[in-house]
């Protein structure tokens, strides 16, 4: 007979037919040899299949050759796009997110501060595989329509950094240019998980050339020019690397989904997340998402998507119907963290941590001994051995973090506070199950200041309570 596991892994199947009142189906040793999925025991749910799957049962499954360019990082992982959306193919085109896209409402705007000119840059030095991938670049770019010769007072440098997957991405260098920008003043905030509250299905889509989609506003090229040693070049779309691209792309992004925007769908800049209640919703909501970003001419990396999945990786979270926790590879590279030797390294710390500060209880009370080093700018960092404790804490603090459940609005909260000689906290929870068990739903923590600390202890529990509620 015909077994279907999940939305694409198909084959004809023998089956033996025995009493089982437990369960329907049983696939044992057999199969689990034949096929060797990737099974998280944890979650019960397969999370990878086989070569031997992807060649022989996975339909509606494209293989695309392992190839490197200069501008695209390597596509040696299948993309699989469900049946249901065929009809929509054109939104995972390559092959029309390298078309020059027209001008919009949207274009991207580079103000300068009065009387202030970009300053002019060097050319950076290329080994021979970088000059050549540069000169692939260069090619592709102007075919594209992408970028044209210049001849502008401006000139910032051209180099390559290397991508985890094995590609190079084309930076400029526009210090110089950003230095002398008007900044934006929209807001770019990270998307509200805790809009997913009811979710149990989710589909996350990666754009693809997001930024090169929008164009540079007309009399505004000559601005982002940057100088190789193959010649002198301008963009006509938004290039990487300037200070108001995120802000730009952002608002172009809310507009197009304002009015589904953390309904069923968030979007920070170029990733995107859908998330439903139910299979039957679910295929709607994404029908609807990429057909305006068909009708806006954006498209899709099928290759970095995951489509009706119950348990995806989004803005560094880990997230599920269950809740959200950190992502498996930040605690990993937490806990490899070495101890750090300078003032940048212990900032680079500190800021990579207090990233995940609400899964954290107590963070800013743990990390006192460390952000203490930074008091007064220091050129120098003299490590203590209070530093060394806090910080072999906050990496065991990671390890230990709990999944957060998203907040239930129809059950009350409980609130509870704690303050010592240095700083105050609370965890926000709710009661979950017969009987009632607290379930944290988010931290909050930071230290006192220096008048503060002179409060008597009933004080200092009592504006652990007043910064929490206003939290």
């Amino acid at each position: 007979m015909q077994l279907q596991v999940g939305l694409f892994h198909q084959e004809t199947v023998t089956f033996y037919v025995i009493d089982s009142p437990r369960n329907e189906i049983i696939l044992g040793y057999p199969w689990l040899s034949v096929h060797d999925p990737v099974i998280s025991w944890h979650h019960g749910e397969i999370t990878h299949w086989s070569q031997f799957c992807f060649s022989h049962c996975l339909n509606n499954t494209i293989i695309k050759p392992c190839l490197t360019t200069s501008v695209e990082s390597p596509e040696c992982k299948p993309v699989t796009i469900p049946s249901c959306y065929h009809d929509l193919q054109e939104v995972f085109s390559k092959t029309k997110a390298t078309q020059l896209p027209p001008h919009r409402p949207w274009n991207c705007t580079i103000d300068l501060l009065p009387n202030a000119m970009p300053s002019k840059s060097k050319v950076y030095p290329l080994s021979r595989p970088e000059t050549q991938a540069m000169e692939d670049y260069i090619e592709e770019a102007l075919s594209s329509g992408f970028i044209r010769p210049s001849t502008s007072p401006a000139a910032a440098g051209f180099f390559f950094v290397e991508k985890k997957d094995g590609g190079l991405r084309p930076c400029i260098d526009y210090r110089g240019l950003n230095n002398v920008t008007v900044k934006s003043r929209y807001p770019l905030v990270p998307a509200a998980l805790e809009q997913l509250r009811e979710a149990k299905i989710y589909t996350k889509l990666d754009l693809r050339s997001a930024y090169n989609l929008i164009r540079i506003k007309e009399g505004d090229e000559w601005k982002t020019a940057f100088l190789t040693t193959r010649g002198h070049y301008e963009y006509r779309v938004m290039p990487y690397g300037l200070a108001n691209a995120p802000a730009v792309f952002q608002s172009f992004i809310n507009e197009i989904f304002r009015d589904i925007m953390n309904k069923y769908v968030v979007a920070y800049i170029d990733d995107i997340l859908i998330y439903s209640k139910s299979e039957e919703e679910h295929q709607g909501h994404v029908r609807t998402v990429l057909t305006r970003l068909l009708e806006n001419q954006l498209y899709v990396k099928a290759e970095k998507c995951e489509f009706h999945v119950q348990r995806t990786s989004f803005l560094g979270y880990n997230v599920s119907y269950q809740g959200v926790e950190m992502d498996n590879s930040k605690i990993t590279a937490v806990t490899e963290w070495p101890r750090p030797t300078t003032v940048k390294e212990l900032q680079r710390f500190l800021g990579f941590a207090n990233f995940y500060r609400r899964f954290i209880r107590n963070y800013s009370i743990t990390a006192v001994p460390l952000t203490s080093l930074l008091k007064g700018k220091p050129s120098r960092l003299k490590w203590t051995e209070n530093a060394t404790q806090a910080f072999t804490n906050l990496k065991n603090s990671f390890t230990t973090a709990p999944i957060l459940k998203h907040p239930d609005p129809n059950l009350p909260f409980v609130v509870e506070v704690d303050a010592s000689n240095s700083g105050i906290g609370a965890v926000l929870s709710q009661r979950h199950g017969q009987p009632g068990k607290l379930f944290p739903c988010a931290y909050f923590s930071r230290k006192l200041t220096d008048a503060e600390r002179n409060y008597d202890v009933g004080n200092k529990e009592l504006l652990a309570m007043k910064a929490a509620i206003e939290e």
